[in-house]
């Protein structure tokens, strides 16, 4: 499931349009005249405020489904001073990882009456600050951001101070912002440690030349798991390269040229994962008979039975829930930042 409202980089949106036809919704005085209660007693039902009882609360949604009544969002937000909406912003989505976050984010913030607005970075910082620029003229409530390679909280156009922010999978090292994320060092530790303990040696490391705070945490970890085995960690086993499929296959056909193959192969996410997979298969070489390799992020491919990848898992879903929620507390409450790490899972599969 994807929000349903995608912002472009015009600042346009792309929804899925409404029928011609147009009849008149119902109000909640309507649903109230129905019911014999009050206009508060139904506007508390209906925006799940305190102080109503569980069955007349069944009663005023159910009357209010039957009547198709429809919040007026303008009329609400000159009263609030909120638009019921959430920013989010991701860097990729045709990795499966960050649609599967933003899935997340959207079932929590359906559950609490917000809508969500979607921008791709494409792995791009100048597409992020503006998509974030757009964010703020639309007025959303909150912004949640699964940033690039942010290095800081300093952004092209500094955020409003009351637009509240929270990270997702990524935060900056020293941000003041809330943030959600997994032990990326535990895991490229738990990983590494489960390669090693196979007999699998030398282990390399593939990932991104331009690494992100994410990548650099799994790299870490690598190195510690290689050092509490007492294997040396050796520069030329990390191999860098652009953050694609096409990048991970060209540095396998590298290494190859050069009869300098590694036993197995920790990648820093799952997909370039399978590039490395199908690379080495097509070099007429078997996983994990010659080559063995993990990735990170168990992403909904990585378990199918042609694949079979070992990985470390992240609860992505729940990820994007936690930040939904951690971003609705700034919003409609005094904000206290926090940290929220969350522990990997390595899950063994066929490919080690």
């Amino acid at each position: 499931m994807m929000p349903k409202s995608y912002l472009t980089a015009s600042g346009r949106n792309q929804d899925v349009k409404p029928g011609a036809e147009r009849q008149r919704s119902a109000t909640i005085k309507d649903i109230a005249r129905r019911l014999g209660l009050s206009y508060a007693t139904v506007s508390r039902a209906l925006n799940n405020k305190y102080g109503v009882k569980p069955d007349t609360r069944e009663k005023v949604v159910a009357v209010a489904r039957e009547l198709n009544y429809r919040p007026n969002a303008i009329a609400r937000g000159l009263i609030t001073r909120r638009t019921q909406t959430i920013g989010l912003v991701i860097p990729d989505l045709r990795n499966p990882f960050f649609p599967e976050v933003a899935a997340g984010i959207e079932t929590a913030a359906e559950e609490m009456g917000y809508s969500v607005l979607l921008g791709s970075s494409d792995w791009s910082e100048q597409r992020e600050d503006r998509y974030m620029n757009l964010l703020v003229e639309r007025r959303v409530d909150g912004i949640i951001l699964a940033p690039v390679h942010r290095i800081s909280d300093r952004f092209a156009m500094p955020l409003p101070p009351d637009v509240p922010l929270v990270y997702v999978t990524s935060a900056p090292a020293g941000t003041d912002a809330g943030y959600v994320v997994i032990d990326n060092k535990r895991g490229g530790y738990i990983v590494t440690e489960h390669l090693l303990s196979r007999g699998y040696a030398p282990v390399a490391f593939l990932g991104a030349e331009n690494g992100s705070d994410t990548g650099e945490a799994r790299r870490e970890g690598y190195r510690a798991a290689l050092e509490a085995f007492g294997q040396p960690y050796d520069a030329g086993n990390v191999m860098l390269g652009p953050f694609t499929r096409a990048g991970a296959a060209e540095l396998i056909h590298k290494v190859a040229a050069m009869q300098r193959l590694p036993r197995a192969v920790f990648c820093e996410n799952d997909d370039l994962a399978l590039s490395v997979i199908e690379t080495v298969l097509s070099l007429g070489l078997r996983v994990p008979e010659d080559v063995a390799v993990a990735g990170f992020d168990d992403i909904p491919w990585a378990g199918m039975h042609t694949v079979e990848l070992t990985t470390v898992a992240q609860p992505i879903h729940e990820m994007g829930r936690r930040a939904l929620r951690m971003l609705i507390d700034c919003i409609e409450s005094d904000c206290n930042p926090s940290a929220d790490v969350l522990e990997p899972r390595l899950v063994v599969r066929r490919t080690t």
